[in-house]
Parts: C-alpha cells; sequence; structure tokens
C-alpha cells in the first residue's frame, strides 16, 4: 500500500493542449496510482493553468526508470547549455 506523494511547484513555462498552446505556472508532481499507464504505482506530472481551467493541463505518467532517466537527461542538457554559455 503506499499513500499519495505530491509535490506543487510553481513554474514559467507553455504547454500544448487540444486548445493549442497556454501559458503554464503550476507542476504538480505526485507518486501514486496512475490512470492509464499499467503499473500499480508512477510518478505523475501535471503541468497546469488552474486559472485557465481544467482544459489548461499536460498530463505525464512514468515508470520510475523513465523518470530518473529524463530527470537525468534534464540536468545534463542543462550542464551543457550552461557550459556552452547559453545560460546566465
Amino acid at each position: 500500500m503506499c499513500t499519495m506523494i505530491v509535490k506543487k511547484v510553481n513554474i514559467d513555462g507553455s504547454g500544448k493542449g487540444t486548445a493549442g498552446w497556454f501559458n503554464v505556472n503550476q507542476a504538480n508532481v505526485s507518486y501514486d496510482h496512475p490512470f492509464h499507464i499499467p503499473m500499480e504505482h508512477a510518478l505523475n506530472i501535471d503541468f497546469i493553468n488552474e486559472d485557465l481551467g481544467p482544459g489548461a493541463r499536460v498530463a505525464v505518467e512514468l515508470s520510475e526508470q523513465a523518470a530518473r532517466s529524463l530527470v537525468a537527461s534534464i540536468l545534463e542538457v542543462l550542464d551543457q547549455a550552461k557550459a556552452g554559455g547559453h545560460l546566465i
């Protein structure tokens, strides 16, 4: 049995939904039962803008390994961008 774990973070970005691009200002990261991926538990990320209503949401469900690989890849790309002088 797993208790849902949730962390909310304010972000600055954009997401693409069925109606096109929209600003996202929050990400909800949780570890819980997924809705779609056929696993007992998954890392779930919802990129949202609550001010725009329920349609302003992009959801992702990841296995543990996929989530860890994504985090490592994000950090690697940011490190390369910094080393190349692209980040201030």
